[in-house]
């Protein structure tokens, strides 16, 4: 087992802006406004890099979230966005990214405290990323169309017919921890192109970052009630927005289970959904590579952002004759991915969000030594002052029914297994219930394609993993959930479609 260094860096002192954002009285935004909860109620936020007890947000009860709604409601059913030039919607849309941009350190910083993610990875990937949802989004506002079709005779007479777009209406955003300002953006911008209004709901543990940009709604000039942010327990406030009966549309990021609970409770008044739920991606190294150029790779595809990433290439199959090359290659790199508090400039992963996926995690993987898994590299936690760190970790000696395989842990660990031949890797590729991404390591183009097609999974990187760009659709096959995000399919989740048919 590789040596990996402990933890000794401090965290600083926060900046002014930082400081002043985790100092905000703890409220809800809904129609453009600060208020006060029903209740008083308020939920903790930690710095995970240390543990501390760093701000508080409201624990909104379902009184806030009835007043979140009807504002949203309200803001829907008057027109006051829907019925904006779409140009008028782009440009505003547009100003929001401009002051995000404007603030990006800011956020960066945000991000990382509330997290845990290193600050210099949320500057360069977290931030950029939600600006360029908004910008990608904004530019649909003013390309949604219905079509036309040339007049056609019935018994009855000539017939002309058309269709049209029009937004979903009211929607209910629930976003998760791992990715807290993207996730949220690649949530707001389409519906705000689309016209519609909503109610967001950002992840219990990592608030910060959505109460922020809503300051920059106002400023945006966004009118009141078309963005409205509640946060709280998903099993208060998420439950309610999504079984309210003036919400017309879900769009949830998380896990598999509650995804699950969502869809069931969104069949009552027939919402439309859109879920983008778990996975268990596997990455394919075929026996052609270049071992030390691909092992790097390999590793970042599950070690990056601490392995708390829905595409994380958590399930490695490598042909049995790299096999042991690959995880000597993917170990080597182990001490660039090793932990470190987030505001270390040193760092390129942080500790995980929470204890509770701390000992989630830490629980994996004693559960896959009892069940004879061996530890290549990692398997602890490293000694630190306070935090929720795991080192990088490879599990080998697997077999498909170990929770580790076939379960989703949401951390810094990979499973191991070999293969002989393409026929034999799909199969086990594909024994998952999970088809959210899949990664394929080869030179042979006609090897790629195969596997390609092979693989049931929304997305398949080849000589790459995780590269998402906001004019591809995304999402899962199976149980890793319903609808595509992103691209065109990403504003179109947010629009119906009506037909106009007019005897002439």
């Amino acid at each position: 087992m590789n040596d990996i260094a402990t933890i000794s860096y401090v965290q600083p002192a926060y900046s002014p802006a930082a400081a002043k954002a985790l100092a905000r009285k703890p409220q809800l935004f809904i129609n453009n406004q600060w208020v006060d909860s029903s209740h008083g109620a308020v939920i903790a936020v930690e710095d995970p890099s240390n543990g501390r007890i760093v701000s508080h947000i409201v624990d909104a009860s379902p009184a806030d979230v009835d007043r979140a709604v009807a504002a949203a409601r309200a803001a829907f059913d008057d027109g006051r966005w829907s019925g904006l030039a779409p140009m008028a919607r782009e440009r505003i849309i547009n100003r929001l990214a401009d002051l995000l941009e404007a603030h990006a350190d800011e956020f960066a910083e945000l991000e990382a405290i509330d997290n845990g993610k290193p600050k210099g990875m949320a500057a360069a990937v977290d931030i950029p990323g939600a600006i360029s949802q908004l910008r990608f989004m904004a530019g649909w506002a003013s390309k949604v169309a219905g079509e036309t079709t040339a007049p056609y005779t019935l018994p009855a007479g000539a017939v002309f017919s058309y269709t049209v777009k029009e937004p979903v209406g009211v929607c209910g955003q629930i976003v998760p921890w791992n990715f807290p300002l993207l996730m949220a953006t690649l949530k707001i911008a389409p519906a705000l192109s689309a016209g519609c209004t909503l109610v967001l709901k950002p992840a219990e543990q990592t608030s910060v970052t959505a109460l922020r940009l809503a300051d920059l709604v106002v400023e945006a000039g966004f009118p009141a009630g078309v963005v409205n942010v509640i946060t709280g327990h998903g099993h208060i406030s998420g439950d309610h927005l999504v079984k309210h009966p003036d919400v017309d549309k879900i769009a949830f990021t998380g896990s598999t289970e509650i995804g699950k609970v969502i869809n069931r409770a969104a069949t009552e008044t027939m919402k439309r959904v859109t879920l983008e739920l778990g996975g268990k991606s596997p990455v394919v190294v075929m026996p052609d590579v270049d071992v030390a150029q691909v092992a790097p790779g390999v590793a970042g595809a599950i070690w990056f952002n601490s392995g708390q990433v829905c595409i994380a290439g958590s399930r490695l199959f490598a042909h049995k004759s790299v096999f042991d090359n690959v995880l000597e290659g993917m170990a080597a790199t182990a001490p660039f991915w090793a932990p470190r508090p987030s505001l270390d400039p040193a760092g390129h992963t942080g500790p995980l969000v929470s204890k509770e996926q701390h000992d989630r995690v830490m629980g994996y993987i004693a559960a896959g030594k009892r069940d004879g898994a061996s530890v290549v590299i990692g398997g602890d936690a490293p000694a630190s002052e306070g935090g929720y760190y795991v080192n990088p970790t490879i599990l080998a000696n697997v077999n498909p029914q170990m929770s580790v395989v076939r379960e989703e842990i949401f951390g810094p660990v990979v499973v191991a297994q070999r293969f002989d031949d393409i026929d034999e890797v799909a199969k086990m590729a594909n024994d998952t219930c999970f088809g959210l991404g899949a990664g394929v390591w080869t030179r042979d183009l006609t090897a790629m394609h195969r596997l390609a097609a092979k693989i049931k999974a929304g997305t398949v990187w080849g000589n790459c993993h995780a590269m998402i760009d906001t004019a591809l659709p995304f999402g899962g096959y199976k149980q890793s959930g319903l609808g595509r995000e992103q691209g065109r399919a990403g504003i179109e989740a947010y629009l119906e479609t009506k037909t106009v048919i007019i005897q002439m």
